[in-house]
């Protein structure tokens, strides 16, 4: 069995810029680990995106780096969204 490149580069990519993400913010809100699961995901689906568009700019091995990264940023600006404009937690 083997593991193409897509899934362990999209885990490096999500993983990377949740830590820039997470740098330039200061904190992660208590949802580091939603954002991480975001980024991957994301940048898995950037790397797909960008295979059917025929995105080629930025490219490792068969890995589109420039189209999971943008779609990477859509995860993680999405779930940041959704966490601020979300109920807020009762603090006990």
């Amino acid at each position: 069995m083997t593991i193409g490149p897509a899934p362990v580069l999209a885990l490096l990519v999500g993983v990377f810029h949740t830590a820039l993400f997470l740098l330039i913010r200061g904190h992660g809100g208590g949802q580091a680990l939603l954002l991480v699961v975001a980024a991957v995901l994301g940048a898995w689906a950037g790397d797909a995106i960008g295979a059917r568009l025929g995105i080629d700019i930025l490219r490792i091995g068969d890995f589109r780096l420039l189209s999971a990264s943008v779609v990477a940023w859509v995860g993680i600006g999405l779930t940041a969204l959704a966490a601020t404009i979300g109920p807020a937690r009762r603090r006990i």
